[in-house]
């Protein structure tokens, strides 16, 4: 059973092996991140597996009717035939594809650009500044060459962190309030220059990736500065060796900044690469084969293919967007929020992906942003460990350790999550998401307290309780991102005042907790079979 009931964020567990190529059956299909590989086990030897026990059996023939029937339901749902169907007809305006994202359809409609832009960089990597940003250049340099100064002038004195930190506040705030800024509100003789934007014109909805580097590269030279000394380490540094150990204080230049801050690969959407670790692969570059760059691609390749069945055959973002939902019965409702997270785990995934291959083949290897499946998380920590896995890295680095981390969970978790969902958006909806996530991190806190693994994990019985209350993290964990990420609050309170308004929604909720309480021992069963394969995750 897995230990990850502990909000333990630090990333101090020893590292051993990255790549997963020895793990064979199906456990080979978990994504490869270093520190994934051990040579002896932290908790002492697995359990025989459980897969062709009586047990687990049952489990299958539950899975084998009730996933399909979850797949089956929100394409029925998206049928002509359906009554409400006139109601989101309007929103299949392309080739009757649910394309009423507006996040993932600036990543769907622009994937043939991006796929030539990353070609033509990977031939002709000065291009990138001469046509790909165009007048915005100006503002960017502006706000990037500030925070440098910032950094650099102040060196190791402790006010540095502090205006790092108010000045890329204010920037996030005043991107937002001025839209990106415009030219001609300085004075109307620059309206010219607002004319052309360049390939990426609404540049300023995304800097808040861009706000995060500026962060690492005044924290990195802040710690540097305080440093006793730095080491020179060899083209086999891991991961937590390139992030934690500070370059000399003469690599710490504009040019080097510039080249962090604006690698084209990463620069859009992440995933989010520390400074230190950036300038270490610059300096001692690392071995990436031509043969992991094409399984990576081949996993992408996938993952966009299973997004275009969804969006092709289940219009649950049409369905949710103009909530045409009336009359449809609590496992229909259900299915309706469970497909949209899915499909927001999607949006984010491929972005990620598509943006992390670019990088490794330049030669670049970031942090993997997605290590699991949305529907293969049962903790809520777990869960935030492997979701945008590179921001939690960059939250563990820049904000929990230095605001005390286990020494000081509460208050640390709270303003953590404030600053996540702020950082987001400023809304009160993603605040509210942010302390919901909180609040629901509390249980599973106090049943890692009150029943330890080390203590009661050798009982049948625990893994049965285990699974019973990873039921109630995973309705807590669906209920929270549905108000952050899908329908907000009142919609939320909609669909469960429907869901357990009546006899028929009781019973789909007691069926459906039993269902939930199969998928979570068939969760704990592989993660099992990844620590006898020597792999483990911690999510």
């Amino acid at each position: 059973m897995p230990d990850d009931v502990v909000i333990d964020m630090s990333t101090d567990s020893p590292i051993e092996m990255g790549p997963l190529d020895a793990a064979r059956g199906i456990a080979s299909l978990t994504v490869s991140i270093p520190s994934s590989k051990k040579y002896k086990q932290p908790d002492g030897p697995s359990p025989p597996p459980r897969w062709k026990t009586p047990e687990f059996i049952f489990y299958y023939i539950v899975f084998v009717v009730v996933v399909p029937l979850m797949v089956w339901v929100p394409i029925r749902l998206s049928s002509p035939t359906n009554a409400n169907y006139p109601l989101f007809r309007h929103q299949l305006k392309t080739w009757l594809a649910d394309n009423s994202d507006h996040q993932y359809r600036a990543f769907r409609d622009n994937i043939p650009a991006l796929s030539l832009l990353a070609l033509i960089y990977l031939t002709l990597q000065w291009i990138y500044t001469r046509s790909a940003i165009g007048s915005i250049t100006i503002k960017i340099l502006t706000i990037l060459t500030i925070n440098y100064y910032i950094g650099k002038g102040l060196r190791g004195s402790r006010i540095g962190p502090l205006l790092t930190w108010i000045f890329n506040a204010f920037i996030l705030f005043a991107n937002e309030r001025n839209e990106g800024y415009h030219f001609a509100s300085l004075h109307p003789s620059l309206a010219a220059l607002d004319v052309f934007e360049g390939l990426y014109p609404r540049w300023h909805i995304s800097f808040n990736i861009t706000m995060l580097r500026l962060v690492s590269f005044n924290m990195d030279y802040y710690w540097a500065c305080n440093s006793l000394s730095t080491e020179d380490r060899d083209m086999r540094a891991t991961q937590k060796e390139r992030i934690n150990t500070p370059h000399p204080l003469e690599v710490y230049t504009y040019a080097n900044y510039l080249a962090y801050v604006l690698f084209p690969p990463l620069y859009i959407a992440g995933p989010i690469l520390t400074y230190n670790d950036f300038l270490w692969q610059l300096r001692r570059p690392q071995e990436i084969s031509l043969s992991s760059v094409m399984k990576y691609f081949i996993r992408f390749l996938i993952c966009l293919i299973t997004m275009e069945f969804i969006l092709h055959t289940m219009y649950v973002v049409a369905i949710k967007d103009t909530r045409a939902w009336v009359g449809d019965t609590s496992l229909e409702l259900s299915m309706i929020g469970f497909w949209n997270l899915i499909i927001v785990w999607l949006k984010l995934l491929l972005p990620w992906r598509f943006f992390r291959l670019w990088s490794l083949a330049s030669g670049i290897d970031p942090p993997e942003n997605m290590v699991r499946c949305m529907a293969n998380n049962y903790s809520t920590t777990g869960f935030w460990r492997s979701w945008h896995r590179s921001y939690n890295l960059w939250i563990v680095r820049y904000i929990y350790i230095p605001l005390g981390g286990t020494k000081n969970v509460a208050v640390a978790t709270l303003l953590i999550f404030t600053f996540v969902a702020l950082w987001h958006d400023l809304s009160f909806r993603l605040l509210a998401w942010g302390w919901l996530v909180c609040l629901f991190i509390v249980p599973e806190l106090l049943a890692a307290y009150l029943l330890p693994q080390s203590k009661y994990g050798r009982y049948w019985w625990y893994r049965h309780v285990c699974a019973i209350g990873a039921v109630f993290n995973i309705l807590m964990m669906m209920t929270a991102n549905l108000v952050g990420f899908v329908i907000g609050i009142e919609g939320v309170l909609y669909l469960s005042g429907q869901i357990t308004g009546s006899l028929e929604g009781f019973r789909f909720i007691v069926t459906g907790c039993c269902c939930l309480f199969v998928g979570v021992q068939l969760m704990f069963e592989y993660r099992e079979e990844e620590k006898r394969m020597g792999i483990f995750l911690r999510c």
